[in-house]
């Protein structure tokens, strides 16, 4: 009876050793998750931030803006306007 009592102990001894373990798992998977979920929070505002960042850059004023200062472009005159018309817009054959 007492090997009967002292295999019980040894079992529930090992049970609540396996049920503190893997308590101690799940807080340490949570936290980490916590952890991911507030970085891909974060990366979603720079991804917001970026992305307005970009239009700001890429919008036509601007882009005008750069290529008359820095440089030096212009708008070409009439005179300096040529039409290419393409055959497949004619009708006519190489």
């Amino acid at each position: 009876m007492a090997r009967l009592d002292a295999l019980l102990l040894f079992l529930a001894i090992a049970c609540a050793l396996g049920v503190v373990t893997s308590q101690h798992k799940a807080r340490k998977l949570f936290v980490a998750w916590q952890n991911e979920k507030e970085r891909a929070q974060q990366m979603d505002v720079e991804w917001g931030k970026l992305q307005l960042e970009q239009s700001t850059l890429v919008a036509p004023a601007r882009v005008e803006k750069i290529a008359r200062e820095q440089l030096q472009m212009q708008w070409p005159s009439h005179e300096q306007i040529r039409r290419v018309r393409d055959n497949a817009e004619t009708g006519a054959r190489p």
